[in-house]
């Protein structure tokens, strides 16, 4: 074990400095420029230090001679088209003899592109396209290749780099990369084959290409005229929406040792993901699940659907994939598709219905659909009473007005930042413009949205655009539509990742909404739309601690309520005993069942006129905003750790090939308790919640919310006063025996539940809750203070 373990550090310092290579050519220069002027001391780092010794394996490591010729001043931005064709003879990572592999393309250190992963293959075939902006063409391409392993690290294949200075401009060249690992240089890993063109880059082709990123950004020209901004806008805004109904599977492929399967399916549609629930110990699993796609091209696009086997602790099985090509199918109409499995066994059953794109626009200030009569006119009128039940998924209509940020953080070198906002509510998201080397930057824009849950929480995020990199972020703000005052211009503190506290800088919003209430009150009733991009819970150990301590005071709110029914029993207050006993005697005799709704219908006009007449109980949770801060703390001890925490585990799955079964085993079950940590810390998560959510119903937190219980609660006890129980159960029957008969493919709800999900818990309470600005960091004081 000691020389395995030495091997494995070797393999770790050859793999790191490969991965640093790519940014040799920005480190170079300064390197030799601090020599010459006596600084040594100063950029002995260990990335200097790297590139002193590993400089000239760069060299060699490239492709071929340099062909292209390029200024010798600034060259300017170029277009490099990447056709990642297919691999030949790649090395055997897993037990099997095989490998599941990916691959990853590297520019500057940052990764620009990841393959789709191809099972159980060592000639893999990709055919998959990208498109890479390029600033400096004499930085070379670093191209890696992995193992996909579920869970665990992924096994490192090999690598090679691509001499893009070597590259004939404006012509398609074919590539054959070998793979190589600098600790076994003497390994044959296979081969990767590759078509590239290297072209200078237009205008018109630039702006396309970068708004299809999503809210990871490249660089743009800093002037832009009226026609750039017009592509802008249409490549954000889609086209049409897909709705996507998994109803159930059949037959599906066994693969657990007992017959049967824990199947879940994945879709993509472009960058759109989404990923049903788990069926445990099923070949024929019944999900009964609706997610909604954007869909942005005119002539439709292909959803990929694969099929996986849960596996705790271990690598995910693959069952079995398939494609809906959605060019084939007609808009306004439902489908109804059996897709059988391809590379396994069984189909699934979809229902899709592509319908015309919603009210979704970009526009500038002086283009506000409210502030024209007849728009708005039409728009009041579509959310009137009077059509409260046509189109009963358009809820309402949303206007965000992004004026101006103040004050923001300084993100580059230059103590300036490249800032832009990304505005989204649920799935739906839009960008503005970068404004460049501004920290006060005037953006002037509209964003209109169709509302499908007056529940939904607005978040404006600030990024600093970075060329061909990830986005950096600068601050962050979550809006609820129902606290938002329609029309008025507000100054927003923006707060950090976790919406626990503010950072520095403002943001000027003034938004509208428009809703039917009777719309939003039966889509309250309706299973809530699941956010696609949503992070996954990890293991935190303030986390699970934030948690317990929240479960534990919903514990306690029951224990503290039995001990003072225990007392009265007691008799330890006479007075209290004695009318508590009255109330027994007067409650039980004339007890009804129309008397507990009724009951909670009291207690909300209790808290209600205790709030309005101010004897408001309800307190500021500090305990759960300290939790917030100290969780906060951790994921920022986590972040700067994690390069180490990387290194450990490369050490550890670097040495794949000589451990022993026993050890192996021994990481497997490390990864099922984690896993099982995982699922205790969302199981205490959900549990609080519930508790905090009814508590919050009670307290007013969201009025609407409230009123809506109040209507209800007034409905069932009028029901249930008037007309015999008997009567009620047989209808109750009657509905849940016809349901499946009358609708075979409705997705069941629990209107209860889904009613609750609408209430904000205690952590979103606070994440919600609006800060004050400081005056004393207020641009426009300090500019009064400092005129000059």
């Amino acid at each position: 074990m000691p020389s395995a373990a030495v091997g494995a550090a070797a393999g770790v310092g050859a793999v790191e400095s490969i991965e640093l290579h790519c940014i040799a050519a920005a480190l170079q220069g300064a390197v030799v420029q601090a020599e010459e002027q006596g600084h040594q001391g100063l950029l002995l780092s260990d990335d200097t230090v790297w590139l002193k010794n590993y400089h000239g394996t760069m060299k060699t490591s490239s492709v071929g001679p340099s062909n292209a010729v390029f200024p010798s001043g600034d060259p300017g931005m170029y277009q490099l088209d990447i056709t990642l064709r297919r691999g030949q003879n790649l090395a055997a990572r897993d037990r099997g003899g095989t490998s599941d592999p990916y691959v990853k393309f590297k520019l500057g250190g940052k990764e620009v592109f990841r393959s789709k992963t191809i099972h159980k293959n060592l000639n893999p075939v990709w055919e998959e396209k990208t498109c890479i902006l390029i600033d400096n063409p004499r930085e070379p391409l670093y191209i890696k290749v992995f193992d996909y392993d579920f869970g665990l690290q992924d096994d490192f294949i090999g690598s090679a780099f691509l001499n893009l200075a070597s590259l004939e401009l404006n012509r398609q060249t074919d590539v054959t990369l070998s793979l190589k690992d600098p600790h076994y240089p003497d390994h044959d890993l296979g081969n990767i084959l590759l078509s590239v063109l290297l072209a200078p880059r237009e205008e018109q082709r630039e702006v396309t290409m970068l708004m299809r990123k999503s809210w990871k950004r490249s660089s743009k020209f800093q002037t832009q005229s009226l026609r750039l901004s017009d592509l802008h806008r249409k490549s954000q805004l889609w086209r049409g929406i897909v709705s996507v109904t998994l109803i159930e599977g059949r037959e599906l492929k066994a693969m657990d040792a007992n017959g049967l399967s824990d199947p879940y399916v994945k879709f993509r549609l472009g960058h759109q993901k989404y990923k049903s629930k788990i069926m445990p110990k099923t070949l024929n699993p019944q999900w009964r699940e609706q997610f909604d796609f954007h869909l942005y091209e005119e002539r439709g696009g292909i959803i990929d659907i694969t099929v996986w086997d849960k596996d705790a602790g271990k690598k995910d099985d693959f069952i079995g994939r398939c494609q809906v090509d959605l060019s084939t199918l007609s808009k306004e109409q439902t489908h109804k598709l059996e897709m059988p499995l391809e590379e396994g066994e069984g189909c699934l059953v979809l229902l899709v219905t592509l319908t015309a794109s919603a009210a979704v626009t970009i526009s500038d200030l002086s283009v506000n659909s409210l502030e024209d009569p007849k728009e708005r006119e039409e728009i009041l009128k579509r959310y009137s009473t009077m059509r409260m039940f046509h189109n009963m998924k358009d809820v309402g209509f949303l206007q965000v007005k992004v004026i101006r940020a103040e004050a923001l953080m300084a993100a580059d070198v230059t103590g300036k930042s490249d800032p832009f906002c990304v505005v989204e509510l649920n799935n739906d998201r839009l960008l503005t413009h970068t404004v460049y080397k501004n920290l006060n930057p005037e953006w002037n824009k509209i964003f209109t949205f169709n509302i499908k849950d007056i529940h939904s929480v607005l978040e404006v995020t600030v990024y600093d655009e970075d060329r061909d990199r990830s986005a950096d972020f600068l601050g962050k703000v979550a809006i609820p539509l129902l606290s938002i005052q329609n029309g008025e211009q507000k100054a927003y503190v923006l707060k950090n990742k976790q919406l626990t506290g503010p950072t520095k800088g403002v943001i000027y919003l003034e938004i509208d909404v428009i809703f039917n209430a009777v719309k939003a009150s039966v889509r309250t009733l309706m299973p809530k739309e699941q956010k696609y991009i949503e992070e996954e819970n990890r293991l935190s150990k303030q986390l699970l601690l934030r948690n317990f301590i929240r479960m534990k005071r919903c514990v306690m709110v029951l224990i503290n309520a039995a001990y003072y029914i225990n007392s009265c029993f007691d008799w330890d207050s006479p007075p209290r005993s004695l009318a508590a006993f009255l109330l027994f005697l007067f409650v039980v005799w004339n007890f009804e069942l129309y008397m507990i709704p009724l009951a909670l219908l009291l207690l909300l006009a209790w808290n209600y006129f205790l709030i309005i007449s101010g004897k408001d109980n309800r307190q500021h949770d500090t305990v759960v905003e300290d939790m917030l801060e100290d969780e906060e703390e951790e994921d920022d001890r986590d972040d700067k750790s994690l390069p180490r925490s990387d290194k450990i585990t490369w050490l550890w799955y670097s040495t794949s090939g000589i451990l022993q079964e026993r050890e192996k085993g021994f990481m497997d079950k490390l990864y099922a308790i984690q896993e099982v940590c995982v699922s205790v810390q969302n199981i205490l998560d959900e549990v609080a919640s519930f508790g905090e959510r009814i508590k919050n119903t009670f307290n007013w937190t969201v009025p609407f919310l409230s009123w809506l219980a109040i209507v209800a609660l007034c409905v069932f006890t009028v029901i249930l006063y008037f007309i015999p129980l008997r009567y009620i159960v047989l209808v109750w029957g009657i509905n849940k025996f016809t349901k499946k008969l009358r609708s075979p493919y409705a997705i069941d709800n629990n209107e209860l539940l889904d009613f609750l999900s609408r209430v904000p818990s205690d952590v979103q309470v606070v994440q919600y809750h609006e800060l004050k600005q400081d005056p004393s960091h207020s641009p426009s004081k300090r500019k009064k203070n400092n005129p000059g």
